[in-house]
């Protein structure tokens, strides 16, 4: 029964931490958009679907609404490429991806007032810190090892099934979306959605690689944070021993 209870708490604190660290990333990824130097690899359709619909050419859906359908169309190609061992857990991704776009809506909206500023230097240093925190949260994402986002998961099936390396099968992934984003631009617009796709992605697809690589081998506080389980008991017992003096125990 105590197993039970602890692997309860464990699994509900494991995806708190989880909830967390998306926040940040989706933060991140709206500083991304703000800075008008192009969005991250992830937003980069879904911006292009959402700018679509604000010019009356698309349904007038937010960044978010567009990243769900797009995360549901994501699981459905593992499901497809995996086919029998595709694993019915990873349906969680739903879920996941679901709260993602959710969180991406919140933080357009926390990040609003970035909106009003064009100068070269804003929009370079909002790029910078939405790379920079989205590499944070990525690094700290994986370390709670649950059900991988869908990006992430259509990256793993192609290359499981491929049996080529996972950080080429990334690159591909990647490539293939910042693509198909500057193609839905040209469809829509005529030219190419340098606000969608353009320096900034570029520098976002490398950087953010580079920032989970150099923060991974230093996760080890987080790694002790994953372990704790929190318990209502240990709070009352710490503020007891906090209000009467240490003699009294």
């Amino acid at each position: 029964m105590a197993d039970k209870k602890e692997k309860i708490i464990g699994f509900f604190w494991q995806h708190l931490l989880l909830l967390l660290s998306m926040f940040f990333m989706t933060f991140g990824v709206a500083l991304c958009v703000r800075s008008n130097l192009g969005s991250g690899v992830i937003s980069s359709i879904p911006m292009a679907f959402s700018l679509a619909g604000e010019a009356g050419l698309a349904p007038e859906w937010t960044i978010g609404g567009y990243t769900n359908i797009m995360n549901v169309l994501l699981v459905v190609a593992q499901i497809l490429v995996l086919r029998r061992r595709f694993e019915p857990i990873q349906l969680f991704q739903l879920l996941i991806g679901f709260v993602f776009g959710c969180l991406l809506d919140i933080n357009m909206w926390l990040t609003s007032f970035f909106s009003t500023y064009a100068s070269l230097p804003s929009q370079i240093i909002a790029q910078f810190m939405g790379a920079t925190i989205l590499g944070c949260a990525v690094a700290i994402e994986i370390r709670c090892g649950s059900v991988t986002m869908p990006g992430e998961g259509i990256q793993v099936a192609i290359a499981c099934v491929s049996r080529r390396p996972f950080p080429n099968v990334k690159i591909m992934v990647d490539t293939t979306l910042v693509a198909l984003a500057v193609i839905t631009g040209f469809c829509f617009f005529g030219v190419w959605p340098w606000t969608v796709v353009g320096p900034g992605t570029l520098f976002a697809m490398f950087y953010v690689g580079f920032v989970v690589k150099l923060l991974n081998p230093h996760l080890g506080w987080f790694d002790r944070l994953l372990d704790y389980r929190p318990g209502f008991r240990r709070y009352i017992y710490g503020l007891a021993r906090f209000i009467y003096p240490k003699k009294e125990w």
